[in-house]
């Protein structure tokens, strides 16, 4: 069997495990964000001021990727939110049979909204449904502004892209007109949230996007 059938085979056995998990999922109401990035741009932190915001009016959980060690979801559980870690032993990305296995393992309560953050990677995960209701990428502005067009797969795909850490915008070089040219070029459907989880700056319509977000998939707008 060529590399090429090898490859077809899993990701055809992954839509079906997706599938299955976003059935899962609409039956149950929950919106499901897929959050990918390189390491270091700031999803964990961005998820811990999600909960701060969103805790009191929205069951949150999160479904944890990481090569090794379970910090991130501990960090998440200090907030208050049930998280489960999958530990990937090397891979690069989640794929959708193991949030399969994860959901029934974690046995999660009944969420509004559950985050899956994945492995640290602009490229492995994009490949891969994970039975989300949409892809969200961050890009910080520490890692300049080149990565949209490095990196096309995610920043085509993503339906939306977080610029984070933008307290640091005076002390680095970004320029962030130039990501909005490569994201119109590649994905101009998408949409673009300025945040700084560290100052709270743009977390109130990170947050207002998946409240309606949640809303449309209740009433059946998408998802």
């Amino acid at each position: 069997m060529t590399d090429v059938a090898v490859r077809q085979r899993i990701l055809t056995a992954n839509e079906a495990a997706a599938a299955e998990v976003r059935a899962r999922f609409r039956a149950s109401g929950t919106l499901v964000a897929n959050l990918i990035s390189s390491p270091g741009s700031g999803k964990t932190a961005l998820l811990e001021a999600t909960v701060a915001r969103l805790q009191p009016r929205f069951q949150l959980g999160a479904i944890e990727g990481d090569i090794a060690t379970e910090r991130d979801a501990e960090r998440l559980r200090r907030r208050g939110i049930p998280a489960h870690q999958i530990l990937t032993g090397g891979a690069c990305h989640l794929d959708a049979r193991q949030i399969r296995q994860a959901l029934d393992e974690a046995r999660l309560p009944e969420l509004d909204i559950l985050f899956i953050e994945n492995v640290g990677n602009l490229i492995c995960p994009t490949a891969y449904d994970l039975g989300e209701d949409f892809k969200v990428v961050l890009l910080s502005v520490a890692e300049g502004e080149d990565k949209p067009f490095k990196y096309p797969g995610i920043f085509s795909r993503a339906e939306v892209v977080v610029i984070s850490k933008i307290d640091l915008l005076p002390h680095v070089t970004f320029r962030l007109d130039d990501v909005r040219a490569q994201l119109a070029a590649l994905n101009a459907g998408c949409r673009i949230v300025l945040t700084a989880a560290t100052t709270g700056a743009g977390m109130d319509e990170w947050c207002d996007l998946l409240a309606a977000r949640l809303e449309a998939k209740r009433r059946g707008g998408f998802g």
